[in-house]
């Protein structure tokens, strides 16, 4: 792998909850250009290892790197994060939330945002106590990926949606980033994601098992990535 071409690094990463040990010595590199499923069963360790490289969380041990960089300030401005809740303030209108984006993030684009909102029939003026839990994700994930982010840090995003609006937001994702940046998908749904997923980290009690394109799992495991993940993760 090409130092110069990598995106996102954990150096000997550990992150613990008192006696509790959620990421445990991980070592990881992901290049520029992919999109990368970060796939394991829940309490894997998945949410902490991004809330860390979104600088939510500080390392017990070790070191998380975006573009070469430590996290901090510089970072944050080039990378774009989906977090797991609902973040937004119900009594704003979707109108003033893109305001308050345009205003924190230089990289925030009103027009695409504006675009998806339109392919949704979602009224700008709408405020977000009046809809659907599955709407106002949807709505999160526009003001995501309306920003021209290095990385996308996306926890869950298909998680509290149903089938046909999983199909939607999977669109959205993969028409609406820039092909030089990298996206990282956190989710146990392998099926819904497997089709847009260039490459895949399996994690599990805090530790790193498993780094694979999709090709390569095809190849010569001859299986699906839900397949191979039913067979790691077997109860």
């Amino acid at each position: 792998m090409d130092d110069n071409n990598v995106i996102f690094e954990c150096r000997g990463l550990t992150k613990k909850y008192g006696s509790f040990e959620a990421l445990s010595d991980v070592n990881l590199k992901l290049e520029k250009g992919r999109i990368v499923g970060l796939l394991g069963p829940n309490g894997s360790g998945k949410s902490t290892l991004i809330k860390l490289a979104n600088g939510l969380l500080s390392p017990t041990r070790g070191e998380v790197l975006v573009s070469g960089m430590e996290i901090g300030t510089e970072t944050k401005r080039i990378v774009s994060y989906l977090p797991e809740k609902t973040y937004l303030n119900n009594w704003m209108k979707v109108r003033e939330i893109i305001d308050y984006f345009e205003d924190f993030y230089t990289d925030f684009s009103r027009e695409r945002a504006h675009e998806l909102l339109q392919r949704l029939n979602i009224n700008p003026e709408d405020k977000l106590k009046t809809m659907s839990k599955g709407t106002k994700e949807k709505v999160q994930l526009i003001l995501v990926m309306s920003r021209n982010a290095s990385l996308y840090l996306l926890d869950e995003p298909i998680g509290g949606v149903d089938p046909a609006a999983r199909d939607y937001i999977i669109n959205t994702i993969i028409t609406n980033y820039n092909p030089e940046s990298t996206v990282v998908i956190s989710t146990h749904l392998i099926t819904d994601v497997e089709q847009i997923l260039d490459e895949v980290v399996f994690i599990e009690k805090g530790k790193i098992i498993m780094q694979k394109s999709v090709d390569e799992i095809r190849q010569t495991e001859g299986k699906s990535v839900d397949a191979l993940f039913r067979e790691v993760f077997r109860c």
